[in-house]
């Protein structure tokens, strides 16, 4: 009826809701995602930055390298080694094989780069425990990222050697060894025989150990042979036809494998 008024009792009192004894597991799962999440973003950041020094310490890489290019590769291999120890206890244990993908891309930039300056003092491969001893904080790298990144270096070996000839006429050749003959292996050598070696690998076989390897080497041995092919072709072009050709010459390797072979043909 209007105007009368109602009474609450008790039993008409609305009692709180419970808290679910599920919250505190699903509040331990959304911390522990939110805790994921940062630990991945902190390794993406910092394999982009490795990936950004590693390019720059090669694009400044050539020998003889002069003190002021080696004490600024210095200062940025230090800067490399400092992300590495950022991010060391993120990539212990599990953790590691958690988020290998999200590293996995600076680690290879890495090895690009010291394998390219070891090459220069030493002609000669940096091995997988001499690369794994310049990776500070625990990290650990994979026998994959550690070829993937061989792969690569082959680039640098074929502009190295392609920029020496245009600009010095001759191919980079190191110090013949006690017997070895007047003369030491020259880089198209070297590049012949990296290629032979990465032909040789078997990654047809189940094992997971070669998952990775197995994804991205295909590309990259498409691209490591064209290298070769480039550096073959330049020093076909300087043998045969060097003499018609004015000093600093150096062929159109910017429309690929068929382009670099037109170039030296139809010079």
């Amino acid at each position: 009826m209007a105007g009368q008024k109602h009474y609450l009792d008790d039993n008409d009192m609305e009692e709180p809701p419970s808290v679910s004894p599920f919250m505190p597991m699903f509040e331990a799962f959304r911390n522990e995602l939110d805790e994921h999440q940062d630990r991945r973003e902190r390794i993406i950041k910092a394999s982009r930055d490795i990936t950004a020094l590693s390019k720059k310490i090669v694009r400044n890489l050539h020998s003889p390298i002069p003190p002021p290019i080696a004490k600024e590769v210095n200062a940025r291999y230090d800067s490399i080694k400092d992300l590495f120890i950022s991010i060391g206890p993120d990539l212990q244990g599990i953790n590691f094989w958690r988020y290998q993908r999200q590293i996995s891309g600076g680690c290879q930039e890495y090895v690009e780069a010291i394998s390219f300056q070891h090459y220069l003092e030493t002609q000669s491969l940096i091995t997988h425990q001499e690369a794994q001893d310049l990776i500070p904080g625990g990290v650990e790298l994979t026998a994959d990222d550690y070829v993937l990144g061989l792969f690569d270096l082959t680039g640098e070996l074929m502009r190295f050697g392609i920029t020496s000839m245009a600009t010095n006429g001759t191919l980079p050749r190191g110090v013949a060894a006690e017997g070895g003959g007047s003369e030491g292996r020259d880089i198209l050598m070297d590049l012949r025989a990296i290629r032979t070696s990465f032909e040789s690998l078997d990654t047809s076989s189940g094992s997971s150990d070669w998952s990775y390897l197995k994804k991205d080497i295909g590309k990259k041995t498409v691209v490591m042979r064209e290298s070769v092919e480039k550096v073959e072709n330049a020093v076909y072009g300087m043998i045969v036809r060097g003499r018609e050709r004015p000093k600093g010459w150096m062929p159109d390797l910017s429309e690929g494998h068929e382009g670099g072979r037109k170039a030296v043909e139809s010079y």
